[in-house]
């Protein structure tokens, strides 16, 4: 009974370990390994949408950090632009909300006088005592989940009709015009300077107790490691769901799906906004922890980075994709550091994208299904198979009786 569970334990017994490790691990690099945490959730997040994109539905697309960028661009414009004032500046684009005033800061750019409208009119009109109020950061990243919600619905009606090259091509394209808008608009998005974004928590939290800072690691700890887990649950349900066996279908053959009665349109559509939608998320949460978003992060490098950490661990799985990601996030960490072989010493930070393309390249060729899905899949097997010998040897011994 136990081997059968043997999933499902481990599944509950690494969660509580990643509940609790925030206060039972206290080495001297702390902060250090809860960033590197992080940062391997943030990855797990974008890796396991793209196994559900490519790997379940068969749409490889290289558009995946265009979706993260837009949700983290999309919070900090909000963050950068928008305030509440008690009273009207005049100078400012504005909206009435009854007593209040919703109002859009004019973009200045990095080569212009930094002084924006807000600050002119808090200078010279608004009278003293006016309220200037900063929303919350957190319908910011709603905005943000939104805009990529809304950009990944239209990018999927336009490519639906494409397929394996074309469509990889035409997402690369995507992601390239986005990374040179937001590069250009230097008076709105600050160019490769990048936008400055708050933290999650700016006056700090107090959890279980215990008074944070705005800088300390454990709030977005929780966050990051609560939006891994609800983005899993998500599309794991949706994976062993009637809409998993339909994008798995329309990956085998879409004539035959088709014919079968399956909206092709419909779900292609569907799990492109779905996995957009969650890269979004994760691209807002993740600036805010960083503090701030810039264009480089859009390059065709860390579009490979996602891949590759899906396919080392399993395309066609999302757990597998996922702890591939944040096993391959510390071993590129681990890999910066220098290692003595007797007397000689080896500097891994120049080699360690070596070791990574290596590890890449044998996978591929020894392991199409990764390094981490067979593992998984023993332990799902092992459980099954024990289930069926003791069937047959109870129907054995039944049968022997009778």
């Amino acid at each position: 009974m136990i081997r059968q569970r043997l999933p499902q334990i481990l599944a509950a017994l690494g969660i509580l370990l990643l509940l609790v490790f925030p206060f039972i691990y206290g080495g001297s690099d702390y902060d250090f390994v809860m960033h590197l945490w992080i940062t391997a959730f943030f990855y797990a997040i974008l890796a396991s949408s793209w196994s559900l994109l490519a790997g379940y539905a068969g749409q490889f697309s290289f558009g995946h950090m265009a979706f993260m960028a837009l949700g983290a661009y999309g919070s900090a414009l909000y963050g950068n632009y928008v305030r509440i004032t008690s009273a009207p500046t005049t100078l400012c684009t504005e909206l009435a909300l009854g007593s209040r005033w919703l109002v859009f800061i004019n973009p200045t750019g990095v080569t212009q006088d930094s002084t924006n409208c807000l600050e002119l009119a808090k200078a010279s009109i608004l009278p003293k005592g006016t309220v200037i109020i900063q929303p919350s950061i957190w319908v910011g990243i709603l905005l943000g989940i939104v805009l990529g919600a809304v950009f990944g619905w239209l990018v999927g009606y336009l490519v639906l009709r494409l397929r394996s090259t074309y469509l990889a091509l035409f997402t690369i394209g995507f992601s390239e015009i986005l990374r040179a808008a937001l590069s250009a608009e230097i008076n709105v998005t600050q160019g490769q300077a990048g936008l400055e974004m708050l933290p999650l928590f700016p006056r700090g939290l107090t959890l279980f107790g215990t008074a944070y800072g705005p800088a300390d690691k454990i709030p977005p700890y929780y966050v990051m490691l609560f939006l891994f887990l609800i983005s899993m649950g998500v599309m794991g349900w949706l994976a062993a769901s009637r809409f998993g066996l339909f994008i798995r279908s329309i990956r085998e053959d879409e004539e035959a799906a088709a014919a079968l009665g399956v909206n092709i349109v419909r779900y292609k559509v569907l799990v492109f906004t779905i996995t957009a939608t969650i890269a979004a998320a994760a691209g807002a949460v993740q600036g805010h922890y960083i503090g701030i978003i810039t264009p480089n992060i859009l390059i065709i490098l860390q579009m490979s980075l996602v891949i590759a950490m899906a396919v080392i661990g399993g395309l066609e799985n999302i757990v597998s994709a996922a702890i591939g990601a944040i096993i391959i996030q510390f071993i590129l960490e681990l890999l910066r550091n220098s290692f003595d072989i007797g007397p000689y010493t080896i500097d891994m930070s120049i080699w360690r994208l070596v070791f990574f393309g290596l590890i890449l390249m044998l996978t591929l060729r020894f392991w199409r299904n990764g390094l981490i899905e067979p593992i998984l899949q023993w332990f799902s097997r092992a459980g099954v198979a024990e289930e069926t010998v003791a069937k047959r040897q109870a129907a054995t011994t039944g049968g022997g009786g009778s």
